[in-house]
């Protein structure tokens, strides 16, 4: 493995950068402390430093010594989850119910790394723009940053991005062209019937059993109505209703999510949910309201980035330690709209561990810091003509 030697040098200020923003998670769109960490750190650089981005979202920009050339992004996710940790670190949250479970203190850190790398190296003809992106958890952070006209105000001519990953062996980058991961959207399904006596079920309409008989017919929508060569998931994750035990409640609630690498398909499927819904309201003689909310779009890595992407990984961590992925992730990244304005690639990072994101186990191998912080510099530099390593 070839870290660059500049990065490596000062992985233990890396270490402790990341361990500070662990003990301090932010979730989306609260990010001020952690904005305020990123800014005054690339101030310190020499960097130009931009705020309020998205709302807390910061972009810095470096300069290539050699003129004018490519403009490249690279993009860090900065929120945290709000979910307990159960980790019993020395630096575990400090803060109820938030927590760095999906790795982003380590890519907020990874991307500090390789900016001071590459200001302390910029004899490369462009610039680099350094994107810390807010509220990737579900909460619309990239369409934010887009929405405040990121890319009209910091143009880039292509964008990178990657991801901590504990199922990918130590040091491995999985890495895969076209369609890479799933676009997502969240329902929530209002069931609007008659409460009553629990002993007089005949004075009622039912949303509990209205709401069981919507859970099992939706279960058969992936299985019946989209092909079977199309990848899709709909899960039910939530069910909310009553709060006594001889009170048959008044109204439901049914949540959860699709999955699926085809917008055909979610339309697909938002049209089966909406009829079986409206069949069985008038089966029950109940109310039952649909809402279905894009939240992510489908991650589709473009192939002459993607080849870029893997070349930089190999710089890195070898020709053995990049691996061409067989098929695609069913989990969802909003660096995916990105993605749709920008010509780019992600890709993922494997590291120590075998507890899985989004687990309130869940602990981040230091040791990746300075890999995925090299990454990142070598991308720029390979796509900026920029010292070989």
């Amino acid at each position: 493995m070839a870290i660059m030697a500049d990065i490596k040098a000062f992985s233990d200020e890396m270490t402790r950068i990341r361990q500070d923003i662990h003990a301090h998670p932010e979730i989306g769109f609260e990010e001020q402390r952690t904005s305020g960490i990123v800014a005054d750190y690339l101030r310190a650089l020499g960097v130009e430093v931009h705020t309020g981005i998205g709302q807390t979202g910061v972009v810095g920009i470096i300069e290539g010594r050699q003129g004018p050339g490519l403009s490249i992004g690279l993009r860090a996710d900065m929120d945290a989850l709000p979910m307990e940790e159960e980790t019993g670190l020395a630096f575990a949250s400090r803060h109820a119910g938030r927590f760095h479970g999906c790795g982003h203190d380590g890519h907020i850190t990874m991307l500090l790394g390789a900016a001071r790398y590459l200001a302390a190296h910029s004899d490369f003809a462009g610039r680099v723009v350094l994107i810390f992106q807010p509220a990737e958890e579900g909460l619309g952070g990239a369409r934010a940053m887009l929405a405040d006209r990121l890319f009209e105000r910091f143009p880039c001519d292509e964008i990178y991005a990657l991801h901590n990953a504990p199922h990918l062996a130590q040091g491995q980058v999985g890495i895969l062209s076209g369609k890479a991961m799933a676009g997502a959207e969240f329902f929530d399904i209002h069931i609007h019937g008659c409460g009553s006596h629990g002993a007089q079920p005949n004075n009622a309409r039912d949303p509990i059993v209205v709401a069981t008989q919507l859970t099992q017919a939706m279960q058969s929508i992936v299985s019946r109505n989209t092909h079977p060569l199309d990848a899709a998931v709909l899960s039910i994750t939530q069910i909310h209703s009553g709060a006594a035990y001889n009170v048959i409640p008044q109204s439901a609630t049914l949540s959860g999510t699709i999955r699926s690498l085809d917008d055909n398909v979610a339309a697909l499927i938002h049209q089966r949910i909406r009829e079986l819904a409206a069949g069985i309201a008038s089966a029950y003689s109940v109310e039952i309201e649909v809402d279905i909310r894009n939240i992510f779009s489908v991650l589709e890595n473009h192939s002459e980035q993607t080849a870029s992407l893997a070349l930089a990984a190999r710089d890195i961590v070898g020709d053995t330690g990049v691996t061409q992925l067989s098929r695609p992730m069913m989990g969802s990244e909003d660096f995916a709209d990105m993605l749709r304005v920008v010509p780019g690639a992600y890709c993922w990072v494997g590291h120590a561990g075998n507890v899985p994101v989004h687990n309130p186990a869940f602990t981040l191998d230091d040791g990746i810091l300075p890999v995925g912080a090299s990454l990142l510099a070598r991308i720029a530099e390979r796509r900026l003509g920029g010292k070989a390593l």
